[in-house]
């Protein structure tokens, strides 16, 4: 099995220098890119390296910022009084205003 610590370079964190048989310790040789692998590179990048957002969630993300924003609503009030009517039997929905909020949300309706 080979011990890891032979084979790391500088670059990684804890890593033990390499020295030579002199005892001196070696840089290991960088390479980097010739100027033409980094023109590749940059033009490559600059093509394939966009990111479109569709106007629908730069939509949804102005709505969400305006939702968040706005004042809490506390009805407790309301629900506690609808409950109330509803158990003892005296709730009465308006069923025309019903229908109309249901065929408004189905077909777009305001």
């Amino acid at each position: 099995m080979n011990n890891i610590n032979n084979t790391r370079t500088g670059f990684f964190p804890n890593a033990k220098p390499q020295t030579g048989k002199s005892g001196a310790v070696q840089n290991p040789k960088i390479n980097s890119n010739t100027y033409e692998k980094q023109k590749f590179l940059d033009n490559y990048t600059k093509r394939d390296a966009k990111v479109d957002i569709p106007e629908q969630i730069k939509d949804f993300a102005q709505i969400k910022k305006a939702v968040d924003m706005a004042p809490e609503r506390d009805n407790t009030d309301k629900i506690a009084m609808l409950k109330k009517q509803i158990a003892e039997g005296s709730y009465k929905p308006n069923y025309d205003a019903v229908a109309d909020k249901l065929l408004g949300e189905e077909f777009g309706i305001q």
